[in-house]
């Protein structure tokens, strides 16, 4: 497999992925199809390494002229797709969006691949593959003593989000007992690192802290996720791709779970010893707990026994380590984050998210 699409390329997991790809396998192109939504931007790709093997096409994976041709003018033989709307406070807004990109156009590549890749009279290839990439979110919420989500855990979605995904799953699961497509799947925990979008929990956190804002946690901040590193999470998916089985599932994840609250005083207390002089240290006094939002999942944590066992594969960046080198990437990169801000109209966004929500 020599020739990559890569859906949702320009986004935070797409992007770095992108990036992992070109410095590890030299002999792989790499075709990247994204709409540039609010939450990606072509300020991720720049300074790419070996960038002649890169292409990036600007469009929409519910759009089926645009994949057509693009399967064809450059002999695609591997989708990794993660394009996807994937805020679950965003799907809580407006669900209509997560219904066409994350359903719609997860089928729209199905039945596009499933057309390109067979032959009349081979039948569907064996050396091709459609990876897709989706989430732990499928599986609903834990209590406090159930065991950590395995690959047998029944799906179970409470958001509009997570339902759109466990529907794009079951979608690309039918297509490899249906039609014989070779697909794999790979369920991810939390992920953070550079060029994540400033919505998401971390970023948020980091962005509002070095400007003296308050640090709003939605509820007791007693909610617990399983956080991953997004190199180790792009390592993840390159080794069920190359190594795993077609048909399988995989859960992926950090192996940690701290609240969230936990999180938040983690990244303050970082901030305290990087920037010591900083007229907000210490940055904890600016949590402000604010009124939790609908639904909100209490507890995930995943078991990776599977591809530990199977494939390999462990996470390598602990929190800790990872959360230092995500924070000062960011301080490294305030021009990115003027960048990204402005031409999403971040502002506007989180003033409609975080109105009414006064601190408990």
């Amino acid at each position: 497999m020599k020739n990559i699409l890569v859906t949702g390329g320009a986004g935070f997991i797409g992007s770095n992925f992108i990036r992992y790809i070109l410095e590890t396998q030299p002999e792989t192109n790499v075709t990247n199809l994204d709409l540039l939504t609010y939450a990606g931007s072509l300020e991720n790709l720049k300074d790419l390494p070996d960038p002649e093997r890169y292409k990036f096409i600007q469009g929409d994976i519910c759009d089926r002229k645009v994949v057509d041709t693009i399967l064809k003018d450059n002999d695609i033989d591997l989708i990794i797709h993660f394009a996807a709307e994937s805020h679950v406070d965003r799907s809580i807004l407006e669900p209509g969006a997560f219904i066409r990109t994350n359903i719609q156009g997860t089928f729209n590549l199905l039945e596009a691949v499933k057309k390109y890749w067979t032959d009349d009279a081979a039948g569907m290839r064996k050396d091709v593959r459609f990876h897709h990439v989706s989430t732990d979110e499928v599986y609903g919420t834990l209590g406090t003593d159930d065991p950590p989500f395995s690959e047998e855990t029944q799906i179970s979605p409470n958001s509009p989000y997570a339902a759109s995904k466990a529907a794009s799953d079951h979608l690309v699961q039918a297509y490899f007992h249906t039609y014989g497509l070779p697909i794999t799947i790979s369920n991810c925990s939390n992920n953070y690192g550079p060029n994540q979008f400033p919505e998401k929990l971390i970023p948020l956190m980091i962005l509002n802290a070095l400007n003296g804002k308050p640090l709003p946690i939605y509820g007791d901040g007693g909610q617990i996720r399983d956080w991953l590193f997004v190199e180790d999470h792009c390592r993840a998916i390159w080794t069920v791709i190359t190594d795993g089985q077609a048909g399988e599932v995989f859960n992926v994840g950090g192996e940690n779970q701290p609240t969230n609250l936990e999180i938040v005083d983690l990244i303050c207390g970082t901030l305290d010893q990087l920037l010591p002089d900083s007229p907000n240290v210490p940055h904890s006094r600016l949590i402000a707990h604010v009124k939790d939002r609908p639904g909100h999942d209490r507890r995930y944590a995943m078991n990776i026994n599977k591809i530990k066992e199977t494939l390999s594969w462990q996470p390598r960046i602990s929190l800790h380590e990872g959360l230092k080198k995500t924070i000062i990437w960011y301080l490294n990169n305030l021009d990115w984050i003027d960048e990204i801000t402005q031409e999403s109209d971040y502002s506007g966004w989180e003033k409609t998210n975080y109105q009414g929500r006064d601190n408990q």
